[in-house]
This record gives C-alpha cells, sequence and structure tokens, in this order.
C-alpha cells in the first residue's frame, strides 16, 4: 500500500471512520449492557424454568442439521461442476445459484401448501389410492426437521460458490497431479480437493448458520422454539425488553460460537494459487453416472427454487392478492424507499471507511473496519432489540425538548418514521457494502493513487477522479446486494417498522400467519423477483469464469 508524502486531513477521515463505526457498534453495547439489569423482573427466571432448555437444543440440533446439510449439498454439486462433464453442467454451473433467491420463509410457505392435508399432494394420494386420512401416515413439514429441509435447501448456495471458486482456483492443477499418480476421481477428492478447498467451505457453512440464527419468518411459522422466536414472545408478549435483550445475547453466543469454529477450522492453513487458475479436464461421464449426475444436481434446484417458484406462481395466478392494485403498490413503495435509502446510505458509508483503511491504514482504521464489519454477523432480532432501546430514548428526549423550547405537537420522530428501520438495516447489512467496495478498491493499484497525487491532487479529488470512475461496477453491486438483502429481511422490519407501514416482506408473514398462503403469493413472488436481478448479474460472472 502506497503512503503519501504528506497527507491531508488524515485525522478528520479517520475520525469520521470511526464515528460510523460507534454508531454502528451502538446497538450491540445496548443489548450488551441491558444484560446486566437481571433481576428487574422475573420473566428471564420465568424463561430458565420453562423453555430455555428448548431453545438451547433446538438451537443446536437446527445449527448441526443445516451445517452438515448444506456441506453436503455445496460441495458435492461444486465438485460435480467443476471436475466433472455431464450434460447440463454448464447451466447446473450458474443455476445452482438461484435458491439464494428465495427467502427462506418464503419456500416454508409454498411447501406447507403443497404437503399439507388438503394440499395436492395429500388430495392426490387420497383420490388415487381411495385412501382416508386413518389409511396412511404422511410427515409434517412443520417441524424441526422440516425446517432444517427448508434451510438446506435456499442456504446451500453459500457453500457451492465458494468451493466452486476454491476448486477452479486452487484445484485443478493439483488434482491432475493427483491423477497422474494413480489417485482415482473419488481418492482425488477426498484427498486433494477436500482439504484445498477447507477454508471455503468453512467460510459457506457460517454463512449458512448465521442466515439460520438470523430467521424468524419460517421457524415462527412451524413454531420451531428458537432463541429468535424468544426474543419476540419477550418483546411482545410479556413487554420485557430486558429479557429480550439477555436472549438476543445469547443468541449472539451462538453466532459468536460459530464464527470461532470457522475460524478455528482453518487453523493456520494457508493456500495460494499456483497461477494455473484454469481447472482440470472433467472427468467425462457417461451412462448411469452421468445421469446420476445429472440429478444430483437437479434436485437442490428443484428443491430449492424450481418447486417453490412453480407454487407461488400458480398461486398468485389463479388466486392472488384481493388487494392487488393501490395497497400492493404502497407495499412495493415502502420496501422500495426503505431498500433503496439503506443501500445508498451503505455504499456511501462503506466507501469512506473503506477509502480511509486505505489511505490510513493504522490501528483506529483497522478497529472502525473490523467494528463495522460485525453488523452481518448479528441477527436481525439482535439489531433490532439493540437499536430500538437507545433509539426510543432518544426520540422520548427529542420530543421533550422540542415541546419545551418549540412547542412542538408532533408524535416521535425517529421511531416514528423510518428512520430508526433504515438505521437498524444499516447496522444489519453494511458489512456486505464494505466488502464488495473493498474488493474494489483493492483492484485499484497504488501507482494510480501515486499519479494523482503526483499531478497535485487531494485526497478528495484522488476519489472522485479517479477511483470512482473505477469502482462504478463495484459500487452498483454492493448497492445491488444490500437492496436485495433488505427487500427480505423480516425480523428487523417487524420490530422497527413505524405504525401503519407495511412492507411486502410483514405482508407476506402476516398473510401466511393468517393462513392466508394465496394471497401472501404476490407478495412473496416480487420478493423473488427483485431478488433475482442481482443474481442474474453473478450468474454471468460466474458462466464467464469458466472461460477466463
Amino acid at each position: 500500500m502506497s503512503s503519501y508524502p504528506h497527507r491531508i486531513r488524515p485525522s478528520g477521515l479517520t475520525l469520521l471512520a470511526l464515528l460510523i463505526a460507534v454508531v454502528m457498534v451502538i446497538p450491540l453495547l445496548s443489548v450488551a449492557t441491558n444484560v446486566f439489569n437481571a433481576g428487574t423482573t422475573g420473566t428471564w427466571a420465568h424463561l430458565m424454568d420453562t423453555v430455555m432448555a428448548d431453545y438451547i437444543t433446538t438451537t443446536v440440533v437446527l445449527c448441526l442439521g443445516v451445517g452438515t446439510g448444506t456441506a453436503l449439498v455445496g460441495v458435492g454439486a461444486a465438485w460435480l461442476v467443476t471436475h466433472c462433464e455431464f450434460p447440463g453442467r454448464r447451466v447446473f454451473e450458474w443455476a445452482l445459484v438461484l435458491p439464494l433467491a428465495m427467502p427462506a420463509y418464503v419456500m416454508a410457505y409454498a411447501y406447507t401448501d403443497v404437503l399439507q392435508f388438503s394440499g395436492p399432494v395429500q388430495s392426490w394420494l387420497r383420490a388415487s389410492l381411495n385412501w382416508t386420512r386413518a389409511d396412511y401416515w404422511f410427515p409434517d413439514v412443520r417441524t424441526l426437521g422440516g425446517a432444517i429441509f427448508m434451510f438446506i435447501g435456499v442456504l446451500y448456495p453459500y457453500v457451492y460458490m465458494l468451493t466452486r471458486t476454491a476448486f477452479l482456483e486452487r484445484g485443478g492443477a493439483v488434482t491432475e497431479a493427483a491423477r497422474s499418480l494413480g489417485l482415482s476421481p473419488w481418492q482425488s477428492f477426498v484427498r486433494v480437493s477436500l482439504p484445498i478447498a477447507r477454508p471455503a467451505i468453512a467460510a459457506g457453512m457460517a454463512l449458512a448458520l448465521m442466515e439460520t440464527l438470523a430467521d424468524y419468518g419460517a421457524v415462527s411459522y412451524f413454531a420451531v422454539q428458537t432463541f429468535t422466536t424468544g426474543i419476540y414472545r419477550a418483546w411482545f408478549s410479556l413487554g420485557d425488553r430486558v429479557a429480550a435483550a439477555q436472549l438476543a445475547m445469547c443468541l449472539l453466543g451462538f453466532v459468536l460460537v460459530v464464527l470461532s469454529i470457522e475460524q478455528s477450522s482453518r487453523g493456520r492453513a494457508r493456500f495460494h494459487g499456483t497461477g494455473l487458475r484454469k481447472p482440470s479436464r472433467g472427468h467425462r461421464l457417461r451412462g448411469g453416472p452421468a445421469g446420476l449426475a445429472v440429478v444430483a444436481c437437479l434436485i437442490p434446484l428443484l428443491i430449492g427454487f424450481v418447486l417453490p417458484g412453480g407454487v407461488m406462481l400458480h398461486m398468485a395466478l389463479t388466486d392472488g392478492d384481493a388487494q392487488f392494485g393501490t395497497r400492493f403498490l404502497t407495499l412495493a413503495r415502502n420496501s422500495f424507499v426503505v431498500s433503496a435509502m439503506t443501500a445508498v446510505l451503505a455504499v456511501t458509508l462503506a466507501l469512506i471507511v473503506a477509502y480511509a483503511h486505505r489511505l490510513h491504514p493504522t490501528l483506529w482504521t483497522r478497529a472502525a473496519h473490523g467494528a463495522v464489519g460485525m453488523g452481518y454477523a448479528l441477527p436481525g432480532s439482535v439489531i433490532a432489540v439493540g437499536v430500538l432501546i437507545p433509539v426510543t430514548q432518544l426520540d422520548n428526549a427529542l420530543v421533550s425538548a422540542l415541546k419545551a423550547h418549540l412547542g412542538w405537537q408532533g408524535g416521535l420522530i425517529l421511531t416514528g418514521g423510518i428512520a430508526a428501520l433504515v438505521y437498524a438495516c444499516l447496522v444489519r447489512f453494511l458489512t456486505a457494502a464494505l466488502q464488495n467496495v473493498d474488493a474494489a478498491l483493492h483492484r485499484v493499484t497504488s501507482h494510480m493513487d501515486d499519479a494523482a497525487r503526483s499531478l497535485g491532487l487531494s485526497s478528495g479529488k484522488t476519489l472522485l477522479r479517479v477511483h470512482l470512475p473505477l469502482l462504478r461496477r463495484g459500487l452498483l453491486t454492493a448497492g445491488l446486494l444490500v437492496f436485495i438483502d433488505v427487500m427480505k429481511e423480516l425480523p428487523a422490519t417487524l420490530v422497527m417498522r413505524p405504525f401503519n407501514f407495511d412492507t411486502l416482506a410483514t405482508q407476506v408473514y402476516t398473510l401466511a400467519s393468517d393462513e392466508r398462503l394465496s394471497e401472501a403469493s404476490t407478495a412473496a413472488l416480487a420478493i423473488v423477483a427483485v431478488g433475482l436481478v442481482p443474481l442474474i448479474i453473478l450468474c454471468r460472472q460466474i458462466a464467464a469464469e469458466r472461460h477466463a
């Protein structure tokens, strides 16, 4: 990293980055502070005596099931599309990413409609075989096992994408060498490919597990007792914010355990590219093995995207939302405004933090960079609790001051509007923007900074005239990802939304909770359709990598 011969207001840029980091960390500090308020009510003792054991057991089993399932599906699919040749491989290579556009709660609603007693599957069985309800047994999808199945179906692409990249970048030449030494494809996979891809697999599993821990819609609909559902029950049903904060810290503890396991699984292993990024020639499959490979790639795609998407599309076309029209446009507008505001702010703040770290890689900017990056590891429910407590206090103080000095007669300013909701979404998803901005900045050589400085440009003018034109694509990608994440976000939106302010996500949840799945399908399809936009861009990049 180049260092400038003289710095123009480095302390100002560093202080600005630190201020952003402090604002982003406030929710976590708020939750941690409330943990020490135990004893103010008897809610915590009641939770410990009744449901805490269930919360812990269910969360552990859920994590074990989802982690194992996403690893098996993601690694297996990545190895097939990178090391084997079979019909449809090029299509599966990018299509296997599509389930990321399907929120877990939407998938849960779709499969419940299909597999319930009055659904098409069981109705067809009874009509075809002349059965009654007492003549057969059918598994109940609204169970812990069903929730694990749903999460695997929509979250395996995290493992698939990272593992596939690892196989492409580091596995080709080494695998060819292993094959030349007489190892079979299976032996080379177990003894060469898996060890090389271990960091990528661990990182993908960590992302999948954090999304699992953060989910509320699917586990709530399936009546699965997790810490996330407990937080909402403590806050809304019991009216105890202290107990909600304490449960939030317990959930955060699970997140930290997941991150610690991910870091320790890497150990001190370091894998560097050999300069041969092109993967080895795929092992050509024919006959039965080729058919099995097609089925192995087709099943997760059908389960995670095609079937739930088809169910929602059918319900939307046959029944749909009776309020489709003005009400739907209002929901879409609310979702768009919150998502767009969050995306623009996230990209701006991420650019400030990343640029400060690039210019002045000191302990302070590294600390700010790390603190801003903590948000994605925090479930939306934790962030919502952490934001609502201090923002409500600040809101009340502002209203009191305005009434005393200006005769203000209005309502709450921050929590009465969307400001608090946007803030919560920023804390949750700023990391996604920061990672993309960092990656884009790293692609700009430091020699361009030196050239700009030699021409007399200041740091700010260098950013505007040199970096921004080069960062345009990376900034657009970062904004798109944040936009889609906010569109799908349910836990934080449910807690932080102002009165009479609904989004597409909350509409889907409300209608589905009332068992009005057909009406929920319209808004659910809108969320999935918007989520496909960045995925199409990502799929094009995936398709281009093979031929790069």
